[in-house]
């Protein structure tokens, strides 16, 4: 007898329906899975087996062959469980009436209880998207897939309850559509708490306001890995869309959450971290940092610390916001639309240029330590900060400033023209805008083009830094209510590419 019945794999952020065929017939006991299965796939018929016998039910002894179609895809993972036990059950006759539309995903243990798995929310938008109706999915993540609208969800506690509600002898009752949870604000370090740096706040505010990378340049404790930290608290709430994007990369990466996942990431990786760390990849490639930090920040603290090469694989996901990992196995995509905000010593010994300690590096060191950070990527940092030390009437008097629920304020209202001006197009923020965009939204009066005439000559400016000064002075003009680029708006704009 033959059953067919739907799960789904995952191919990066994308995911494609598969089809489970479970064949019997007669002849010696064996059982064959096909359909270029990887090791977790191979051994699941092992879980299935002892699944189906604890749970009271049968597994006649005949020649069982299943394939997993398409057959030229690699499956990977243990998600295929309860697809193929649903499988077997169907095709020796104990359950009836699979329906085609309905998807099973889920992950058995030997006495048949289901457990948690990564991509539950993936594969409740697949579901959707393709038309199905039910998607059996294992309990503990139930809640998760319930956040995707026009698909009942069933919470499966264990192959034995899912055995009875197939044969109409106990219902499963669907889990009811989520709400998107009250975003809960949590800010580590306020900007209140950083005393003086006021140019550096600034710049932070600029950087949040448009999504624009920064780097923080200065000598030990003044500030920069604060400044990097209260950052997290100035960005906006993601849109319901971000939310469940943000949520099914930390799941495909196997970082399960109950919930979806309602703040922007913050991601420091230390930098010991290895390239494949960073962009994402392994044999069956995973996201990476860069990818866990999509729609939020990466921060890379002591920058020229990381070993070169694992900085330059950043170059491209910079530029392009998507990262391509291509395997013998498979090519896949993972969105990488971060906001970088890197810092730095200015020397080895952390003290070139302070005013009040002596710097102990040779020059030949100074320029080796500054010759870590090749010229493309600092091409592709939009604002340098240089953090001086904290003045010493800042550090006594404590003078309290802005706290970050008022910068935040300002933030937001720059981060709504921007939604407004780019409303029918993917580009969400200025630091994505096309040259077509820039053309459109960035034009300069005459005054305003001689100053951008003179800048690219006397700073060198290539034309990716001069496009990226572009997007960050439209940032402070919206920052300053302003529907056109004025003269100050991109001289403040030059000023923070003078130290590139």
């Amino acid at each position: 007898m033959l059953s067919k019945v739907t799960t789904v794999a995952h191919l990066g952020l994308n995911s494609q329906l598969i089809e489970v065929e479970t064949d019997l017939r007669n002849g010696l006991p064996a059982f064959i899975v096909v359909g270029l299965p990887d090791k977790s796939v191979e051994e699941a018929k092992e879980r299935v087996r002892s699944a189906i016998k604890n749970s009271g039910l049968n597994l006649p002894p005949k020649r069982i062959t299943q394939n997993l179609a398409p057959a030229d895809l690699p499956k990977v993972g243990s998600s295929y469980d309860l697809a193929m036990a649903v499988g077997l059950l169907a095709a020796t006759g104990q359950i009836e009436n699979i329906d085609k539309d309905w998807l099973f995903y889920g992950e058995l243990a030997l006495d048949g209880s289901t457990r948690k798995i990564n991509g539950a929310l993936s594969a409740g938008q697949i579901a959707a998207e393709s038309g199905l109706t039910k998607l059996f999915i294992s309990e503990s993540v139930a809640d998760q897939a319930a956040f995707c609208e026009n698909i009942e969800v069933y919470p499966v506690k264990n192959l034995r309850q899912l055995y009875q509600h197939l044969i109409g002898e106990t219902i499963i009752k669907p889990v009811e559509n989520q709400q998107l949870p009250a975003l809960i604000n949590k800010v580590e370090i306020d900007m209140a708490q950083i005393y003086g740096q006021q140019q550096a706040k600034r710049a932070i505010e600029v950087a949040i306001s448009g999504d624009h990378n920064i780097l923080l340049n200065g000598a030990p404790g003044s500030g920069k890995t604060m400044l990097a930290k209260a950052a997290a608290g100035l960005l906006p709430r993601p849109s319901k869309e971000e939310m469940l994007e943000i949520t099914k990369v930390h799941g495909l990466a196997g970082n399960n959450t109950d919930s979806i996942i309602t703040s922007r990431p913050f991601r420091s990786p230390h930098h010991t971290t290895s390239d494949i760390a960073l962009i994402g990849g392994g044999q069956w490639p995973k996201p990476g940092e860069v990818s866990l930090a999509h729609r939020g920040i990466l921060f890379l603290d002591e920058l020229p610390e990381f070993p070169r090469h694992v900085l330059e694989v950043m170059r491209q996901p910079i530029e392009d916001g998507v990262i391509t990992i291509s395997r013998a196995k498979a090519s896949l995509n993972f969105p990488a639309q971060f906001m970088l905000i890197a810092a730095q010593n200015p020397c080895p010994c952390g003290y070139a240029g302070d005013p009040i300690v002596e710097c102990q590096c040779s020059l030949s060191q100074i320029t080796k330590y500054q010759r870590k950070i090749s010229g493309p990527l600092l091409d592709r940092i939009d604002l340098v900060i240089n953090v001086s030390r904290v003045k010493e009437d800042d550090l006594i008097k404590q003078n309290k400033s802005e706290s970050s629920k008022e910068v935040a304020e300002r933030i937001s209202a720059a981060r709504k023209l921007q939604s407004k001006r780019f409303d029918l197009t993917h580009t969400k923020t200025n630091a994505q805008m096309t040259n077509q965009q820039i053309k459109k939204y960035c034009k300069l009066d005459e005054k305003t083009q001689n100053l951008a005439k003179s800048a690219i000559t006397r700073l060198g400016l290539s034309a990716r830094s001069f496009m990226r000064t572009l997007k960050v002075a439209r940032t402070i003009a919206d920052l300053d209510s302003s529907n056109r680029i004025l003269t100050n708006h991109l001289a403040e704009a030059l000023q923070y590419r003078h130290s590139i």
